[in-house]
Formats: C-alpha cells, sequence, structure tokens
C-alpha cells in the first residue's frame, strides 16, 4: 500500500464521492462466497477505515441491509442513483470497508491479506508475498503497530 497518497473515489454516476483522510488501517482480499455473491466476482479488495476519515465529498450513499451466511446481516452503503456499492460495514460502526474498485486510483492500495480463500476460485493465482488465510487472521499478529494503536483507539 502507498503511504500518504490522497485518495478519493465515488460511484459510477458521481453523485457519491468520498476522500480517505488518512492511510487505511488495512486491507483485505476476500474470496468467500458472500463477497462473490454481492460483487458477482471472484472477490472484493476492502480498504479498512475509521468510519470518521471517510469524508462525504457529494451526495449520500443509502445504507442496505444485505444477508450473508449464517443469517447475519451486513451493511452496504449504495449511491441512490447508480446502486453501485461503495462501503460496507459488517461488525464495528466505527469501521468502513471501503471498495477499493470505487477508488479514482484503485492501484493506489493493494492486499496486506487474503482472506477466506477455502472459497478463492481455482483459477486465482494468489502472490507468495502476501498472507493468506482459509477463513480468517490474528489482527494482532498481522497489523502494523500504527494501524493496532488506531483501532485501539476507537
Amino acid at each position: 500500500m502507498a503511504v500518504g497518497v490522497e485518495r478519493e473515489g465515488g460511484c459510477a454516476c458521481g453523485a457519491v464521492r468520498y476522500r480517505l483522510a488518512s492511510d487505511p488501517l488495512f486491507v483485505h482480499c476476500c474470496h468467500c462466497l458472500n463477497c462473490q455473491r454481492q460483487t458477482g466476482s471472484a472477490f472484493v479488495v476492502n480498504v479498512l477505515i475509521e468510519t470518521d476519515r471517510v469524508e462525504l465529498l457529494d451526495g449520500e450513499p443509502e445504507p442496505i441491509a444485505v444477508p450473508r451466511s449464517g443469517g447475519k446481516k451486513q451493511k452496504i452503503w449504495r449511491c441512490p442513483t447508480c446502486q453501485t456499492a461503495v462501503y460496507s460495514q459488517y461488525t464495528s460502526p466505527r469501521v468502513r470497508f471501503v471498495r477499493a474498485g470505487t477508488l479514482d486510483d484503485p492501484a493506489s492500495v493493494a492486499p496486506d491479506v487474503h482472506i477466506f480463500t477455502r472459497s478463492k476460485l481455482p483459477w486465482v493465482t494468489l502472490p507468495d508475498s502476501v498472507p493468506a488465510f482459509n477463513v480468517y487472521y490474528d489482527t494482532e499478529k498481522l497489523w502494523p503497530e500504527e494501524s493496532l494503536a488506531r483501532l485501539k483507539a476507537l
């Protein structure tokens, strides 16, 4: 992940625009079946960042409760006009999972970890340089100290 890069993004139609007020806490590439269904793709790349560091510049995405496995729900904020998923909330309302594909420069982030690789599609090849886990991982062992400190401050 590029450090100190200003990152802005938005939906497909431009009605919703946002800026990330700091570098991400961490970047996930999730291969779970829920992410595959919700994106219509092989995986999703999520930029984890504190909710108050996602600054809306234009528009107001609408939260939609979306079912997940196990009867749980997550909130996905979508543009009310084009329905692009901009970011999600899984458990803590203090952390957003910003869809990296909505960044103006998606290449400004790269996955720090691949998760739920047990459902990774067989034609996806993972790099040896990035940790990968069948399910999830131990945050305390993988996140940088600065990100852990920011997480604890929440």
